[in-house]
């Protein structure tokens, strides 16, 4: 009778919990967001713009004017690094920065995020965008973590980890495209060269020819034609501009090379001048000399300001100048068959600019053509320069790391909690192949399963969010019959592990394994329901033919669900709430009351029947048992007698899981042990005890034998 009052109040109870969840659902999560039109949303951003050009480029880019002044670019990060988030499709957003590459703003067009429509407000989502306003394209920026090297660490979103990490690939990513594409920075070098060091006993006596003609000395030669065509739509395209005649006429001839290498520098100065030489350079630095006729690599500049302004020497991305320190005047040169020179000069390069004599670099000449007074219009001409093997020793380069994907920046982020999580899957592997051995302890096995649950409720659910979900597997499916990637899976690793013991374990065994051990709500609601009977809280138990019958619930949940994901997953996800896993775990209670309200219910439910939700609603417990029949090995023993006649298995069995006639129904068994300590307790088994009852009649009536002696 009290059963029947508490099976009536308890469905009466369900039934309206379920009507409320399906009337308050779609107020919130059933909203779909609509993508949005960019140029708006550029206008906001740049509210002192009068014109916005066409998206065009590669990458595609909006330029934005005010007037003839760029006030800065905006981009659509779909265009340009187009990366699937935890729905399987991008996020895309509209990124702004200004001329300099700093960031205006980033916000959210559209997206597809089903965790984020379901849980959390997408003004959450676009709170985490708006943390790039004020940061530069050149700094690294990353999501989380500690707050190390040289990286700027943006904040994370509880319960959409993936989708911010994804988001912030693609801005960074798309950025520095679009940055380099537009001269905002430069591509940094792939390949590093570490110091190289000059090598001594080189010198071999040579003329002028044969250094010019090696490499050693190098030259830039630049005729009349030239210049006049550098200028050409300047200001200055007209003056000083030499007629047709003058054309092929020299400009300028600069002769140059690195004067330090012994066998450049004693071959043009004479042992002596670069014995002196040697002696000016101090540790780290070097020597330049250049000679030339023509047009004056000198100027006049340096006499006013002491700064040789036409010419400098650039190596990698730097830039050396030189001032009247660092020069002297060369009155000769001692090798033989070399042109006479109207300029020739030593430049010294300082340790403080850390030349690299192993590494190719220019000598750049500025030529400055005066279109007023004081107004003048500069252009410039290069000479390359390497230096010879046989004068340097280069040690190997440095390769600069691979940069790491999305995927193994997240495994490597997670580093800890994924050598944690293998080593409970090998803990219970462990337990699992020894199972008849504890057994037989029943005091220690019931310890350490409580102990086991507690870290997957604590550490699995609540610390790493890893509570499996049937989505993941209509997702899983969706994937394996469109474009498979693994990469989609791969990005969150808690819940990728827990996927490879899920399916490692119904292989093996069945879902049972991961139902009993491994999800965090289920581990939650047997901790509690424990904790009850402990305070002898009242525990309904229903009829079988009665339990029996609402096994079949959480199978046409299921078959609904999956219904709807063929038809949007977002969708199905939505009505996938029955599940009250994101809302303890991945938001721990922090959401509409509604989830909460269904969360808890659930969770005072359970304190009188056990695993309640577990046994009749879950629709990801009835995915995983839908794959029991392929399971190889069934190591939970039976007896004949058990459930003809004894019973105290299916009676103790607390979710209920032992059919009358004592057959283990794999497909509800939460493996938890139990009937196998029972199996093994000759104190407690009927069969056994009924066994050792007979071996001690057997010996209590047993005949003592007596020796007869003949003769």
């Amino acid at each position: 009778m009290l059963n029947s009052f508490f099976v009536n109040r308890l469905m009466t109870l369900l039934l309206s919990v379920i009507a409320l969840i399906s009337f308050s659902l779609p107020v919130q999560a059933l909203f779909v967001s609509p993508p949005k039109a960019p140029e708006p949303i550029i206008k906001q951003l740049f509210p002192e713009a009068t014109s916005i050009g066409e998206k065009a480029g590669e990458p595609p880019v909006w330029k934005i004017l005010k007037g003839e002044q760029v006030l800065g670019y905006a981009f659509e990060t779909n265009d340009i690094a187009k990366i699937p988030a935890y729905s399987g499709e991008p996020v895309n957003m509209l990124v702004a920065f200004d001329a300099q590459g700093v960031y205006i703003g980033a916000k959210v067009l559209e997206h597809h995020e089903p965790i984020i429509l379901a849980g959390i407000p997408e003004s959450k989502l676009y709170e985490f965008a708006d943390q790039y306003t004020g940061l530069t394209v050149s700094q690294r920026l990353k999501v989380g973590g500690n707050k190390q090297d040289d990286m700027i660490h943006l904040d994370g979103l509880s319960g959409a980890t993936v989708t911010v990490m994804v988001m912030n690939v693609a801005i960074t990513k798309s950025a520095t495209k679009v940055a380099r594409s537009l001269g905002i920075i430069e591509a940094s070098d792939e390949i590093k060269q570490p110091m190289a060091t000059l090598l001594g006993d080189v010198y071999a006596q040579a003329n002028w020819q044969q250094l010019t003609g090696d490499g050693s000395i190098r030259k830039l030669y630049l005729d009349r034609a030239a210049v006049d065509q550098a200028f050409v739509g300047t200001d200055a395209e007209h003056i000083d501009e030499a007629d047709a005649e003058q054309k092929k006429d020299m400009f300028a001839e600069v002769y140059f090379a690195q004067l330090d290498i012994e066998n450049i520098g004693r071959n043009l100065l004479g042992d002596q001048e670069y014995a002196w030489l040697k002696a000016e350079l101090k540790p780290g630095e070097f020597a330049l000399i250049l000679m030339g006729n023509g047009y004056s690599f000198k100027g006049s500049g340096y006499v006013r300001g002491g700064i040789f302004d036409r010419i400098q020497l650039l190596q990698n991305d730097e830039a050396i100048a030189f001032r009247d320190l660092d020069h002297h005047r060369i009155t000769d040169i001692a090798i033989s068959g070399a042109p006479d020179f109207k300029e020739k000069s030593i430049f010294i390069i300082r340790e403080h600019q850390e030349f690299n004599p192993g590494v190719d670099w220019q000598l750049e000449l500025l030529v400055r053509r005066q279109t007023g007074p004081v107004d003048s219009i500069f252009t410039s001409f290069k000479g390359d320069y390497s230096t010879l093997d046989k004068y340097v020793h280069r040690p190997p380069v440095v390769l600069p790391e691979p940069e790491l994907t999305l995927t193994q920046q997240v495994w490597q982020e997670h580093s800890l909690e994924v050598t944690i999580l293998i080593g409970l899957m090998l803990v219970l592997l462990a337990t699992l192949f020894f199972q008849d051995v504890l057994v037989r302890h029943p005091s220690f096995l019931h310890n350490f399963r409580h102990g086991f649950l507690i870290v997957t409720v604590v550490f699995i659910g609540w610390t790493w969010g890893g509570q499996l979900s049937v989505v993941n597997v209509f997702t899983f499916l969706q994937a394996f019959m469109s474009k498979f990637s693994w990469d989609l899976f791969l990005l969150d690793p808690v819940i990728f592990i827990l996927w490879i013991a899920a399916a490692v374990a119904i292989l093996l065994w069945g879902r049972a394994v991961y139902c009993g051990w491994l999800c965090p709500f289920g581990a939650l609601q047997e901790l509690l329901n424990v904790f009850a009977r402990y305070i002898k809280l009242p525990q309904l138990e229903l009829p079988f033919a009665v339990h029996e019958r609402l096994w079949a619930i959480k199978y046409l949940i299921l078959l609904a669900l999956f219904g709807l994901s063929l038809d949007s997953l977002a969708l199905a996800e939505q009505f996938a709430e029955i599940e009250p896993f994101k809302t303890t775990f991945l938001l721990k209670f922090d959401r509409q009351w509604p989830f909460v309200f269904w969360a808890v219910f659930l969770l005072v439910v359970n304190l009188f029947n056990r695993k309640f939700f577990c046994r009749y609603l879950c629709p990801l417990g009835a995915a995983l048992s839908t794959s029991n029949s392929i399971r190889l090995f069934n190591w939970l023993k039976r007896r004949p007698e058990c459930g003809q006649p004894c019973k105290t298995c299916a009676k103790e069995c607390e979710i209920q899981a032992i059919h009358p006639d004592g057959t283990i129904n794999m497909r509800e068994c939460h493996y938890c042990l139990d009937c196998q300590i029972t199996y093994f307790n000759e104190q407690k088994c009927p069969p056994l005890k009924k066994r050792a009852r007979k071996q001690r009649q057997y010996k209590e009536n047993q005949i003592e034998a007596v020796t007869v002696v003949t003769e």
